[in-house]
């Protein structure tokens, strides 16, 4: 199946009215459909010339954006057919499987290629995701200082400032003058695209300081580095975790800082840019740990989400037996009064709505160290007083309603106590449950909404039917 030359050339001069450089999104955001048709057809007829010209000169960000909307067929297709002109990069942009997809159907020479124009925080994160069989065919290929400068970046563990760090820095001596800074930088081939930040370092790399780039710009030539330079602008262990390094950029609004070894050798830099991800990882990551799916992406399989999921699905099935166990224990307050059987879901279902809201808050401020032992009691305080005053309100107004439906004010105060001790357990339950997990070194995202409801269902059914069975007398 194929168009004709002057079909081609049609849909070629309709892409030039309709997309004015890169503009292929629709006001929700999403990449137009009408622009996914022409690439399409284009990718269906072979039509290099449109691709080259509508697909390759797209930013990093548009053209992943781009590869996540097309099917994985359309896009082994894509990268095939544009060849050298596919910007790597762009992998840097989607998730893990459509990255692997990729360059699994890739030859290693231009992979190879495409990693040494790239910076080197881009190159380690493409391949940190390869086997170990892969990642050196592909090292191999590559100048020498190069290889030596990914695989020192590789061999830091997953998720640290050095993984994450870009290699490409700049760095002078103290004693030299800032006019012989500023002459080596414009005659230097080698140094970074971009920088903000020059670093200060001995003959062993050991960090001395750090001077600014614009303080450089404003400062006579005869000045001595040594002079200008700041001491300490906050540098960041390389083995440090990636989001403790994100909240030092965070607290001390940095713009680029230091990666150094355990010996305060300059190692690398880390940027604002990686930063940001990073930021957008976590929180990303945060809120699928909450659900319970890890970290399960959009373009996996039917079977790798099933399996990602089953865990926790299994867990809560056994916490929802428990549930059920509550309930059978009073069976027979139940038979007798079925009034208990319809309004039993809405005191679990409040504390769970509750001890939810308790805990995401809490998780998030576990995250990011505003909640830690020194003003733990104040806010387990706090949040035990906002559940007795939303247990005695939504108490009140249940209590009522009950009232009213079944005309009996004992089911209506049997209830509203109910909710009153099940709200203050959801609360306290949606604080403790999280900080004893961080506590013992469990994930409290990813552990403690499970465990949250099991407290408020337990509590809530045995709250509700066990006062019932009390008031009423029936054993």
């Amino acid at each position: 199946m194929s168009n004709t030359g002057d079909d081609m050339e049609t849909r070629v001069l309709e892409a030039d009215d309709a997309y004015d450089g890169a503009d292929i999104y629709a006001e929700d955001g999403s990449v137009r459909s009408d622009y996914l048709m022409h690439v399409g057809a284009a990718i269906a007829d072979r039509d290099v010339l449109y691709l080259r010209q509508h697909v390759a000169r797209l930013h990093a960000s548009e053209m992943g954006d781009l590869l996540e909307a097309i099917n994985p067929e359309q896009r082994r297709a894509m990268v095939s057919l544009l060849g050298d002109d596919f910007d790597l990069s762009a992998l840097t942009e989607v998730d893990e499987a459509i990255r692997m997809d990729i360059v699994e159907h890739l030859p290693n020479e231009q992979i190879a290629a495409a990693l040494g124009e790239m910076d080197s925080d881009d190159a380690v994160y493409i391949l940190e995701d390869m086997d170990q069989e892969d990642q050196e065919a592909i090292l191999a290929k590559l100048p020498f200082t190069e290889r030596v400068r990914l695989r020192r970046s590789l061999d830091y563990p997953e998720s640290t400032a050095g993984r994450r760090m870009q290699t490409e820095f700049v760095a002078v001596p103290p004693f030299w003058t800032v006019g012989q800074t500023i002459d080596y930088m414009r005659e230097d081939t080698e140094l970074p695209e971009s920088f903000t930040q020059i670093f200060v370092i001995d003959p062993t790399f050991r960090l001395l300081g750090t001077i600014d780039l614009d303080r450089i710009l404003r400062t006579k030539r005869s000045v001595k580095i040594e002079s200008i330079m700041r001491e300490t602008n906050h540098p960041v262990p390389a083995e440090m975790d990636q989001e403790e390094a994100a909240q030092v950029f965070e607290q001390y609004n940095l713009l680029s800082a230091a990666v150094v070894d355990e010996n305060q050798r300059l190692v690398g830099v880390l940027t604002i840019d990686d930063v940001v991800d990073v930021i957008q990882e976590e929180a990303e990551e945060d809120i699928m740990r909450l659900g319970g799916v890890g970290d399960e992406e959009l373009s996996d399989t039917v079977l790798d989400t099933s399996r990602s999921r089953v865990v926790w699905l299994m867990v809560n099935l056994f916490t929802a037996m428990l549930a059920a166990s509550v309930i059978g224990l009073f069976d027979k307050a139940i038979e007798h009064i079925v009034a208990l059987a319809v309004l039993m879901p809405i005191v679990a279902g409040m504390g769970g709505n509750a001890g939810s809201q308790t805990m995401t808050v809490t998780v998030r401020a576990l995250a990011t160290r505003d909640l830690d032992i020194h003003n733990a009691f104040r806010v387990i305080r706090r949040e035990a007083g906002v559940g007795l005053i939303n247990g005695a309100l939504f108490g009140l107004l249940i209590g009522l309603a009950a009232g009213t439906w079944f005309q009996s004010a004992d089911i209506g105060g049997i209830i509203a106590t109910a909710m009153l001790i099940n709200m203050i357990a959801a609360a306290l339950a949606g604080i403790f449950i999280p900080l004893l997990l961080d506590k013992f070194g469990a994930d409290p995202a990813v552990s403690s909404a499970v465990f949250v409801t099991t407290v408020t269902d337990v509590t809530g059914f045995f709250a509700f039917l066990g006062l019932a069975s009390w008031w009423f007398g029936i054993h």
